[in-house]
């Protein structure tokens, strides 16, 4: 038969990239989904281009793999949106979408706008795709570019409303052109050796040396060379927020997150630090403070697959560029011990757990409404060994970075990096990723309004995931300054934070799924186990304390 562009396309993503979900909203690509029906991958239909480009998103963080979400033209500024959180937190995402043909361009057609500058601030690379001889050069070029440097979302704009003009084209190259080489696309390899010796030197000379890993370590999977290294050196080991699980909250040299949702322990000490190694953390203004921790006398050391971040957000920087793993386990095995850090160690993991422990009998000590940090902490308690935890942004990451605990190397943590909203149709994408895996996820109820209707998809498809809200009733993390801007003023304070009450585990049955409602602290934890263990999917309505608040993190 006739080969053609769905086949091209549906050979990239069930074949090279292994992919077995996409995401979408109609109408699109609709012989391409067809034809990956029959090669067996999943087609998720959304309810929001934007859910569709979340679930894309999670899907990739969870699986590993690429994320594919695909949109008709009058909702490609939907999905374009919807990259923004992919692009911060370099995840590979492929979002395809149809344009009008070149003869309507220009022209007012309707619903037609420019998508070029949707998409140009939060993908790596965006192309048009005007025939479909040029689909399997241009497909080639966005998946090297999902894979190369930083990882990033990338963007094919297809010839046609549905993209139909590059799907339904008959494709008369060679087999062999449609078949994407991968090979090489990641850094395989450490630094040049002269850098490495440099970094050990840097390494043998610090008293104080603490680590700090970003989310791209957690991607990247190199939690077990930063055991390596950090025990060696007997180093804490911090991370950002998105870093959380790479390695075990349990291991002896976890020291906890550091930066804008930190405890106060936490910048504190690294600001005592003699030297930082960031590992695939790329520095910005919410890990160090506004660049205030560690302080630009500090040394740093900088891992990086990247060489262009290499001393971007610190001045005193010695980088290394490539392979996280292999970089760690070369500037272990070239450095020397030379100090004995087992002093600076525990006096680092002594607060950490000192801080923890503290926080959650205070949590306990509370009387009244169920206080989030409290929410938190047994949520945690409850997750299964090997469960991946799904958190929004806002409140909902500093109260499961500082007091959700991943005690167990088979659990993951991934978090919005910033998108109000992202979780829920995020941890949907992530348990289609993971479906041999429990996932939570964890969001308060002002994100969940956001994509509150994707618990259709959730249902439709019968995916066992379970979704924990925060239910406070308010915008918890802006309640606490507009009560302040209020203190002197008349006027309605609620207009601006505070919602109606509502019974989310009533409304999840009106779709039929399980709804729990928990009033009492000591319910949180067996009723997440007993959702889990269903395997159906579920919603726990939490109903928590608006005047939740975190301690300020240390600053300098």
């Amino acid at each position: 038969m006739q080969r053609t562009g769905a086949d091209i396309i549906a050979d990239v993503i069930d074949v090279q990239e292994g992919v077995d979900h996409v995401f979408f909203v109609d109408a699109v690509l609709r012989h391409t989904l067809i034809e990956l029906e029959r090669r067996g991958v999943k087609r998720i239909l959304a309810h929001s281009e934007k859910a569709a480009a979340y679930m894309a998103d999670g899907y990739a963080r969870a699986s590993g793999k690429t994320g594919f979400c695909l949109a008709q033209a009058v909702g490609a500024a939907n999905l374009a949106a919807g990259l923004q959180d992919a692009y911060l937190d370099r995840v590979p995402v492929v979002a395809m979408t149809g344009r009008k043909a070149d003869t309507h361009q220009h022209r007012n057609a309707y619903q037609e706008v420019a998508h070029a500058p949707l998409y140009r601030s939060v993908t790596k690379f965006s192309g048009e795709v005007r025939t479909v001889d040029q689909l399997p050069r241009l497909l080639g070029h966005t998946l090297r570019a999902t894979k190369t440097g930083t990882r990033r979302p990338v963007h094919l704009d297809l010839d046609g409303l549905k993209g139909d003009r590059v799907e339904e084209a008959p494709y008369d190259g060679r087999p062999g052109d449609v078949a994407f080489s991968s090979s090489g696309a990641t850094l395989n390899n450490a630094a040049h050796p002269e850098d490495v010796t440099r970094a050990a030197s840097l390494l043998e000379a610090a008293k104080r040396p603490m680590l700090v890993c970003g989310v791209t370590s957690l991607y990247e999977r190199a939690g077990d060379a930063i055991k390596v290294l950090a025990e060696k050196h007997s180093m804490p080991v911090a991370t950002s927020v998105g870093g959380r699980s790479v390695i075990e909250t349990s291991h002896p040299n976890h020291f906890g997150v550091v930066g804008t949702y930190s405890a106060p322990y936490a910048n504190r000490l690294l600001n005592e630090a003699d030297l930082v190694i960031y590992l695939g953390c790329h520095g910005g203004d919410q890990i160090s403070s506004d660049w205030t921790i560690p302080g630009p006398e500090t040394q740093v050391i900088q891992i990086d697959a990247d060489p262009v971040e290499l001393g971007r957000g610190h001045p005193n920087t010695c980088g290394l560029a490539g392979d996280l793993t292999l970089n760690c386990l070369a500037l272990a095995k070239e450095s020397r011990i030379t100090h004995d850090r087992k002093i600076w160690l525990k006096t680092c993991t002594d607060a950490a757990r000192t801080w923890l422990e503290n926080a959650i009998i205070r949590s306990k000590e509370l009387t009244g409404l169920i206080p989030a940090e409290r929410l938190a902490h047994e949520v945690g308690r409850a997750l299964p060994d090997n469960g991946i935890l799904v958190a929004d942004t806002g409140f909902s990451a500093t109260w499961t970075a500082q007091l959700t605990e991943f005690a167990h190397p088979g659990q993951t943590y991934l978090r919005a990096a910033g998108s109000l909203g992202w979780a829920f149709p995020a941890a949907i994408g992530a348990q289609c990723g993971a479906l041999d895996r429990p996932v939570v996820c964890f969001s308060g109820d002002g994100a969940f309004y956001y994509h509150m209707g994707e618990l259709e998809t959730l249902k439709r498809w019968n995916l066992p995931l379970v979704t924990v809200i925060n239910n406070n009733s308010a915008l918890g993390q802006g309640l606490r300054s507009v009560k302040k801007l209020y203190e002197n003023l008349d006027g309605s304070m609620g207009d601006l934070v505070e919602f109606h009450p509502t019974n989310f585990a009533d409304l999840a049955k009106v779709f039929g799924i399980d709804g729990y409602r928990v009033e009492k602290a000591e319910d949180i934890a067996e009723s997440v186990k007993a959702a889990l263990a269903n395997r159906r999917p579920a919603i726990i309505d939490v109903v928590t304390d608006p005047d939740s608040n975190p301690e300020p993190a240390w600053k300098v």
